[in-house]
């Protein structure tokens, strides 16, 4: 497919920006590796050799009559009567981490939680649970969740401000009145609220944020339908009887899209933000569930364990990092009076 002049453009412009596009670089590295999580940190092999054929235990769960154990429950890779056994006819292959988020460590040596060492590269929790297994996968759900609430938002957002731009009068005002009146909500108190009703999860606390996630492009994308329905383009547009519908989303769309698109970056480390906060004031992911936050809590709850703390601040403070340079070059690229190097 080749690309448009405008589209290499804006990308060299983008490329020109070395801050910017490292950190593209080193954040999609950091997110594609924990969208593997399962074979990077769990308590279960990642391969199986026993007696001529390969298991995947990270995919499937084998009982302990498979490796010629007795029980028909599920087999415990760590127990050694079933290392012995598949030891005798095979061998097995672990993650580079060998625990799960929620895997009790034990042999620690001392109370948790206990400091790095070579078995615990970043530590174990007060519940002696390893650290670097649940970084990684706290990572994943973090972003997961603020890349979801960032597009669905984006869309709900969107779709709002082109209705309001594009048709003013009466539904302009009525929308805008009902803006004022829903960002008014206090948030967290509704959080509060609906927590005490139900079980927060991955996918409620989702739709609970999107509620109130999706005003900050509205504004945006209003003032630009705005300006554009008077072209000239759209009034021969709506001469020749075309509906409105593809007017806005096929003519008007894609010049607001320019602006909005600037704003995707750091609409998503606003989203992982909140996650966090919501999580370390003990509303957001179920008890137990690997979050960024409640590593963040678990380092309030134990300064005699630094390495908690620092832990969650570097890493919070990376990723927010690298997502606002990525922000900075991707407003580099829309920008029509930036010359590209």
């Amino acid at each position: 497919m080749r690309l448009s002049p405008m589209t290499r453009r804006r990308w060299r412009n983008f490329i020109a920006n070395r801050r910017g596009r490292w950190s593209l670089i080193v954040f999609g590295l950091m997110f594609f590796t924990t969208l593997f999580a399962e074979f990077i940190a769990n308590d279960r092999p990642i391969l199986v050799y026993y007696d001529g054929g390969l298991y995947s235990p990270v995919l499937r769960n084998y009982p302990e009559t498979t490796f010629g154990g007795e029980f028909a429950t599920e087999a415990d890779y760590k127990d050694p009567e079933v290392v012995k056994l598949i030891d005798a006819k095979g061998w097995m292959l672990w993650p580079p981490v060998p625990f799960y988020y929620d895997t009790m460590v034990t042999d620690l040596g001392r109370p948790a939680p206990s400091p790095p060492t070579w078995r615990n590269l970043l530590g174990t929790d007060d519940q002696a649970r390893d650290v670097l297994a649940r970084l990684i996968y706290g990572f994943r759900i973090s972003v997961l969740f603020g890349l979801l609430l960032t597009i669905f938002g984006s869309v709900i957002g969107i779709t709002a401000g082109a209705v309001q731009g594009y048709f003013g009068g009466w539904t302009d005002l009525s929308f805008q009145r009902f803006l004022e009146i829903w960002s008014s909500m206090p948030v967290l108190y509704l959080l509060i609220i609906m927590a005490s009703f139900i079980q927060p999860g991955f996918w409620s606390l989702l739709g609970i944020m999107l509620l109130f996630g999706w005003m900050g492009l509205v504004g945006l994308v209003r003032a630009e339908f705005l300006r554009g329905r008077n072209f000239d383009y759209v009034r021969a547009a709506r001469a020749m009887g075309m509906l409105d519908a593809r007017i806005m989303f096929r003519h008007i769309l894609p010049n607001a899209m320019t602006a909005s698109l600037t704003y995707l970056p750091f609409t998503l480390a606003g989203s992982v933000t909140t996650l966090t906060a919501l999580d370390f004031l003990g509303f957001g992911l179920p008890p137990g569930a690997p979050s960024l936050g409640e590593l963040l809590l678990q380092g309030k709850n134990n300064l005699t364990a630094p390495w908690l703390s620092f832990t969650g601040f570097f890493v919070i403070a990376i990723m927010l990092s690298l997502l606002v340079f990525i922000g900075e070059a991707v407003r580099d690229a829309f920008n029509p009076r930036k010359v590209p190097a």
